[in-house]
């Protein structure tokens, strides 16, 4: 891993929770992900499954971890299993994790190779009475490809067809939702990373640079600060294409005159940040322009204001939306009579704002997290407006992540520049 070593007890903390949630009598077993084929013999960049890595910090391939409380032998109560190290697939394909290494990254203390868990593993089912398994429940899944978690619920029923079979995701949806102030810290230093960078954009961005020069210099900059890397795909969008929500093709030239819409963020010890900003090519914001940014800037600032324990998604979407009625009737987008006319189904807001606001944020960047209940505290979800003008070619977000606190929030990019008048600064001054 290219990040610093990250504290095991954020790792303890984690297995602490869930163990508490178990049903007495009860096994669980969680295991990695596929490693992904793509062409001839090579494979897609190997991505742990993420509820593995919250529980031991683990990023390689044929792990599983297995807690069992009330198992008679404490040493067992909670085992990582690992891939045995070979000497010549190491020549290969690099080191694997030694058991003193495994320890010390997740705090767990029994190690046990892959090679030999099946005969380990079948006892302890048979003093079971509950086996909690794994499986992906986050609502925004779209794929029906079946991965390794599901190839194993099916061969576990296979062969224990009597026992008691619990959803670990259900757990998981609860406990990642909400974070501790270890896990915070890691997405404060995500956060960090991606805050440099974006400070490296403004030095770079001029007129006739590409989309996709200004994508390699933010590889470049998390790279060098450790990061493995962007946490998704970045978004570089000039000129109308910002008006596409996941335009990643990133192969257009940046104009005189355009806007930029810039949605990246940095990974850093498996959290994600997810920083959105748009600023003018050449450095200066036209009146137009300036006038959709601050109103959309409005409307980020009033949304933040709403996050705060006790209110549900829902209800903070319904009041977001009433407040960019306002603005994009300031800004003459919408009419008395169009906000008069709209419905639930098609609210006047959602012909320039087409999207949510917010989203749950962690080790994934759309992370598990409620929809429907209210939030709570040390959820950490996004605040991402956006304005979309398709007759003026014009795409503007502006978003943030935001730490639900006992009292209100706190931003965890609250130091990363933001008002119209703090990036035109910026950009003035790299460009002397």
């Amino acid at each position: 891993m290219k990040y610093s070593p990250i504290c095991p007890e954020l790792f303890i903390t984690n297995r602490s929770r869930f163990r508490k949630e178990m049903l007495p009598g009860s096994i669980a077993i969680f295991v990695s992900n596929d490693e992904m084929p793509s062409n001839g013999d090579a494979l897609y960049t190997f991505k742990q499954n993420s509820d593995l890595f919250w529980l031991t910090g683990v990023t390689q391939e044929d792990s599983m971890v297995i807690l069992f409380p009330d198992h008679p032998e404490p040493k067992y109560r909670e085992v990582l299993v690992l891939v045995k190290p070979n000497e010549l697939k190491e020549k290969w394909d690099g080191k694997r994790l030694r058991a003193d290494e495994a320890k010390a990254l997740s705090g767990i203390q029994t190690i046990v190779w892959l090679e030999s868990v099946d005969s380990l593993l079948q006892p302890w089912v048979h003093m079971a009475d509950h086996i909690y398994l794994d499986s992906n429940e986050n609502d925004r899944k779209g794929s029906l490809v079946q991965t390794r978690e599901y190839k194993f619920i099916e061969e576990m029923k296979k062969r224990y067809p009597l026992h008691q079979y619990q959803r670990a995701a259900r757990i998981m949806k609860k406990l990642r939702a909400v974070k501790t102030p270890l896990e915070v810290a890691v997405l404060e230093e995500a956060a960090a990373i991606t805050h440099r960078a974006f400070t490296r954009l403004l030095k770079f961005i001029r007129p006739g640079v590409m989309e996709y020069e200004i994508e390699a210099e933010i590889y470049h900059s998390f790279l060098s600060q450790r990061s493995p890397g962007p946490a998704y795909g970045s978004i570089i969008a000039s000129g109308d294409r910002a008006r596409t929500l996941h335009y990643v093709a990133n192969n257009g030239e940046c104009k005189d005159g355009e806007l930029i819409l810039m949605d990246f963020g940095a990974e850093y010890g498996g959290y994600c940040a997810d920083l959105t900003r748009t600023v003018p090519v050449n450095g200066r914001f036209t009146k137009r322009q300036k006038e959709v940014y601050n109103g959309c800037l409005q409307v980020h600032n009033y949304a933040k204001s709403l996050l705060k324990p006790g209110i549900t998604i829902s209800e903070y979407h319904k009041k977001v939306g009433e407040q960019m009625n306002v603005v994009l009737q300031k800004i003459g987008l919408v009419s008395e009579t169009d906000i008069r006319n709209q419905t639930p189904e098609n609210p006047a807001w959602w012909k320039y704002m087409y999207h949510g606001v917010s989203h749950h944020l962690g080790i994934d960047v759309h992370d598990l997290g409620t929809r429907t209940e209210p939030i709570s505290a040390g959820m950490v979800l996004t605040v991402e407006p956006g304005i979309y003008i398709e007759e003026e070619q014009i795409g503007i977000r502006i978003e943030n992540d935001v730490w639900i606190t006992e009292d209100g929030n706190k931003d965890l990019m609250a130091d990363i520049p933001i008002t119209a008048e703090e990036i035109e600064t910026l950009m003035a001054s790299h460009n002397v």
